[in-house]
C-alpha cells in the first residue's frame, strides 16, 4: 500500500478555510500566525488522522495544498 506525503505550501494559501470544511476527519485548522501575504493559512492540526482522500488538494483554489507519493526505499533501491 503506498505511502503519501502531505504538503501545504504556506506562502500560496489564503487561509479561506474551504479545505478545513471538506476534510473529512479534521485535519486541517486555520494557523494563528500570517504568511508572507498576511493570510493566515492553513496547517495539519492533526496529521496523523489523514487518510490522503486529496479532498483538500481539489478544493484548494490557489493549488496550494498537495498529496505525493512517497515510494518506499526498497523501490526506490531497484
Amino acid at each position: 500500500m503506498p505511502t503519501y506525503k502531505h504538503e501545504i505550501q504556506a506562502d500560496r494559501c489564503k487561509g479561506c478555510g474551504l479545505c478545513v470544511d471538506v476534510c473529512p476527519k479534521n485535519v486541517l485548522e486555520i494557523s494563528g500566525e500570517v504568511n508572507t501575504k498576511g493570510y493566515f493559512p492553513v496547517y495539519q492540526a492533526r496529521p496523523e488522522d489523514c487518510i490522503s482522500c486529496a479532498i483538500c488538494c481539489i478544493m484548494c483554489p490557489d493549488v496550494a495544498i498537495t498529496l505525493s507519493e512517497i515510494k518506499a526505499e526498497a523501490e526506490a533501491k531497484a
